[in-house]
């Protein structure tokens, strides 16, 4: 299979630090499988069963609040853009905050070009090992992903502080 045909697979194993925790590792092991799941496979299902319990504050006004809220709003994402993923390329983790820097990409043939996409920093607290809430920075890098954000970004869905 051509590797644009493939979904990108977060690949822990290139991000370890040796200075994370043992508690942090497992904080980055779950972000990682949610991700995973979620933007790349587009696992719904698992995702609600998994991660669906408990209180997930959304702090992208334009996310509803919830694992659920989160879910309807890839839904509706990979709809129109089936292809959509995201690439990992740096994973940071502090306490309770895990934080991965990635490439976003519409389509397949788009992954690995950096002229095209978003740059995407999401930073997910955890308490007991449980995601409780998400924050996240986007840069759009073409044109398409900057109209793209207008087009989208504009509908407030959430009243959560952005910080």
């Amino acid at each position: 299979m051509d590797k644009f045909q493939k979904q990108p697979i977060i690949d822990i194993n290139n991000h370890l630090l040796e200075n994370w925790t043992k508690q942090e590792m497992e904080n980055v092991k779950i972000v990682v499988d949610f991700f995973q799941k979620l933007m790349n496979e587009h696992d719904f299902d698992y995702i609600l069963e998994k991660y669906g319990n408990g209180s997930y504050t959304q702090h992208n006004r334009a996310i509803p609040d919830e694992i659920s809220g989160l879910i309807g709003y890839v839904k509706t994402l990979t709809k129109r853009f089936p292809e959509y993923s995201f690439d990992v390329k740096r994973i940071f983790a502090d306490g309770d905050f895990v934080i991965l820097h990635s490439h976003c990409t519409m389509k397949a043939n788009h992954r690995d070009n950096e002229k095209k996409g978003f740059i995407i920093t999401d930073t997910f607290r955890l308490k007991d090992g449980k995601l409780v809430e998400h924050w996240d920075a986007i840069q759009p890098i073409d044109m398409f992903s900057r109209l793209l954000v207008l087009i989208t970004g504009g509908s407030i869905k959430n009243s959560n502080p952005t910080f």
